[in-house]
């Protein structure tokens, strides 16, 4: 068993270290059709209330993108119930280059993202009925009821069921919830995990084979599985509407595990990244780096502000001891109505204080989107 201690003085420390960690903004996933894609979370998921969408050049991504820019349509997309968002990501000139092989339980990166849900058992029942590719209700190892669902191009969805709701919409699903991780040094990964991103508290640590993978190649093998959570709320502008939040790493133990975006860009298809929401970068930089995971990009070496279409920030990436990357996204200004000439200055705000509701609550009756044929 891994032994964390839990540290209740987190948000104190962090203020002595300058910085802030938010929740989970989003989880990134790169797709072959940006339109097909997000009809399809919005008719499944309710992921329809469109935060910002730019159709640029990805000029600072060079490290994963073949040392070359690369132009793409981005958008990212939430849903009011509670919970991070989706970065929905397509490249514009470049075709997508899909994985060339079947992913499996453990393979190295994001191999799952975690969605809440309001009832599994009803859920289920919904998502069944219209779509081919879901998996019986289970439950995780702690008793969480659960069930899996892969999207038109094979990315693979963790329903589990929560009580959190931010505001009620009366839809059965919510927003991210977090990540399913394949790592190769569960320890090693663990104290990633906890260091820099703050899960002090693991809800399990079980090695075996488990009933609730079904869906996903590889689930008669052995793993080890560790769930992270927080033993506190996070604070932050946007902390209400991301809500709580947390990782599971798995590691295969009967296999090699293989790299899921081994030979591929950034931005190709499947779970591209996941994304922090963050305050005080340069003390979140200087931290990262004193742990040995300095940032490998930087939009704003210059500390100059990146212009994100509707939006502005600043936004970093580091990795996990596998590879997988982790952004970190520092908001400047956000639009609330941008046919109203509505947007928040970050900047002048206190960045532990959260937004009120009728800000997102106003975003969804002028950004909503519905399903296009």
């Amino acid at each position: 068993m891994v032994n964390l201690q839990v540290c209740n003085s987190y948000h104190k420390m962090n203020e002595k270290r300058g910085f802030n960690i938010s929740g989970i903004q989003q989880v990134g996933v790169g797709t072959a059709d940006f339109r097909k894609s997000w009809n399809w979370f919005i008719e499944h998921f309710g992921t329809d209330v469109r935060i910002l969408e730019d159709d640029t050049v990805a000029e600072r991504m060079l490290p994963y993108t073949g040392g070359k820019a690369q132009k793409r349509h981005a958008a990212i997309a939430v849903n009011l119930q509670g919970g991070g968002g989706f970065e929905i990501w397509q490249y514009s000139e470049r075709k997508p280059q899909p994985v060339g092989f079947t992913v499996a339980t453990g393979d190295l990166g994001v191999f799952a993202a975690k969605l809440n849900c309001r009832n599994v058992a009803a859920c289920y029942k919904m998502l069944s009925a219209k779509w081919k590719d879901v998996s019986e209700p289970s439950t995780l190892p702690d008793g969480t009821p659960c069930f899996y669902v892969k999207d038109l191009y094979g990315n693979c969805f963790q329903l589990v069921q929560t009580d959190y709701l931010y505001i009620d919409e009366g839809k059965l699903t919510g927003g991210m919830a977090g990540a399913v991780v394949g790592v190769t040094d569960m320890d090693k990964s663990v104290a990633f995990y906890q260091e820099i991103l703050g899960y002090d508290t693991v809800v399990y640590d079980k090695t075996g084979v488990f009933a609730d993978w079904t869906l996903l190649p590889g689930a008669d093998e052995r793993y080890r599985r560790v769930l992270l959570t927080l033993s506190h709320r996070r604070q932050g502008a946007f902390s209400g509407l991301m809500g709580p939040d947390c990782i599971e790493l798995v590691q295969a133990l009967d296999r090699t595990p293989r790299k899921i975006f081994e030979g591929r860009y950034w931005g190709d298809p499947g779970f591209i990244q996941i994304c922090y929401d963050v305050t005080g970068m340069q003390a979140l930089g200087d931290f990262c780096a004193s742990k040995g995971h300095p940032f490998t990009v930087d939009s704003c070496p210059g500390g100059i502000t990146f212009d994100m279409g509707d939006a502005s920030g600043h936004f970093t990436y580091i990795e996990d001891p596998d590879g997988t990357l982790i952004e970190f996204v520092e908001t400047h200004k956000v639009p609330v109505v941008k046919k109203l000439g509505w947007f928040i200055d970050m900047k002048k705000r206190d960045p532990l204080k959260p937004l009120p509701k009728f800000l997102f609550r106003a975003m969804g009756l002028v950004s909503r989107e519905k399903v296009k044929p």
